[in-house]
């Protein structure tokens, strides 16, 4: 479906955004990744999406964090695939504590990544897609864009803030070609989500199935985690034809969270 479309996908060496790495691999589309990680194991996964699905990798290692770094990322996508069609902001970070004793540097740490970073990658790749007609902007907000967690400030205004941006977005694209929207996952089993089990194990003296029950029985009905190929299936439907009418939507996938 996506043969012949170029995407970049922020934070994608691993967890969500490698899922919707993949799954956009896997209907043709060409891919830039970006995030940190051990540049073999970066290289190993590239030439791994090339050989599996046939289309073109490439990696930024980009720092979220850095606005020219985040232009010099969209430039270099659209100047190695011929354009950058699909733009999915998946990147962020987290660090919980009360407000009173939450670190300034960290505020402005997850601001900048979880946040302004879409704001970047949205304004250099927009142009684009504006000219040519067509464009998906996906945002990975979080279900704490929709409802607040405690010891959480930071992360919550971060993806308060990304369904607000995307809303704009979407408004002010409405007619033509380019649409945006936010996906907003709950807990998704991912290697940071599965160091929380396993940290909440030993701090507890839980099983790790003791600990995941716990972890997902605070907040999550369903019982179950959500899966990063999930999250890419929704990715890639957010760019078919049968969601063209879908703009400025934030869609959780959550396992019943927010309908408490």
């Amino acid at each position: 479906m996506l043969k012949n479309k170029s995407a970049i996908v922020t934070g994608s060496t691993s967890g969500i955004g490698l899922g919707i790495a993949r799954a956009l691999a896997a209907q043709g589309a060409n891919v830039m990744l970006n995030g940190f990680g051990d540049a073999g194991a970066i290289a190993d996964l590239a030439a791994s999406l090339r050989a599996e699905h046939g289309v073109a990798v490439a990696h930024s290692a980009a720092d979220m964090a850095r606005p020219e770094q985040i232009e010099a990322m969209v430039a270099e996508a659209a100047a190695l695939f011929g354009a950058v069609d699909i733009l999915v902001n998946n990147a962020g970070i987290q660090h919980t504590a009360r407000v009173e004793d939450f670190p300034a540097e960290r505020w402005e740490q997850i601001m900048a990544i979880n946040l302004s970073s879409n704001f970047y990658a949205t304004r250099a790749a927009l142009p684009g897609m504006q000219r040519r007609g067509w464009g998906r902007i996906i945002n990975i907000a979080s279900v704490h864009g929709l409802v607040a967690s405690a010891n959480k400030a930071a992360y919550v205004a971060a993806k308060h803030g990304v369904i607000g941006l995307t809303k704009t977005v979407a408004l002010e694209n409405a007619r033509g070609g380019v649409t945006c929207n936010a996906i907003c996952p709950g807990w998704v089993l991912t290697p940071l989500v599965q160091r929380q089990i396993d940290d909440l194990a030993a701090r507890e003296g839980l099983s790790p199935e003791a600990a995941r029950a716990r972890l997902l029985g605070e907040k999550q009905p369903s019982q179950e985690f959500a899966t990063p190929e999930q999250i890419g299936a929704l990715a890639v439907f957010l760019c078919s034809p049968g969601a063209n009418q879908i703009r400025g939507a934030a869609l959780n996938v959550d396992g019943g969270w927010a309908a408490q």
